[in-house]
């Protein structure tokens, strides 16, 4: 299955490019909070999607190429989508049966992931993550 690539046209989206290496996961954590908090986002609601995307991003970075970039792009609307993408070297993707897996469907109200080939520079493959999580007050 593969993931839509074009930009929301809406210009609500936010896209984050940074290097795939866990160094960088602490920045994301924190343009998730800022995400979660302008759509109003309760304490809870923003606690379980910064794990999420903290998680979701960990799980790439542990797959990802070095030197490839980890891709986050956040689109706010009625409910935040977040989607993940990483290029591998690997097709094996996802494991649903792994921990990670597992906490990551507890935090977020929807959760796909999948693989796609990768352009034929440099190859590879593009796994991705998409995860939706709503706010707890249901105040959108």
């Amino acid at each position: 299955m593969t993931k839509p690539e074009q930009p929301d046209p809406s210009g609500d989206e936010i896209e984050v490019r940074i290097a795939a290496d866990a160094a960088q996961l602490p920045m994301l954590r924190a343009i998730t909070s800022a995400v979660a908090m302008r759509q109003d986002y309760d304490l809870d609601s923003i606690a379980d999607l910064k794990m999420a995307v903290d998680e979701a991003c960990s799980m790439l970075v542990l797959r990802a190429i070095t030197g490839s970039l980890l891709t986050v792009r956040f689109t706010p609307k009625s409910e935040i989508r977040v989607v993940a993408t990483v290029l591998s070297d690997s097709d094996d993707w996802p494991d649903t049966g792994a921990f990670s897996w597992h906490v990551l469907s507890t935090l977020t109200d929807s959760l796909e992931a999948g693989v796609s080939q990768g352009a034929a520079d440099p190859g590879g493959h593009v796994l991705w993550i998409e995860l939706t999580k709503r706010n707890a007050l249901g105040d959108e």
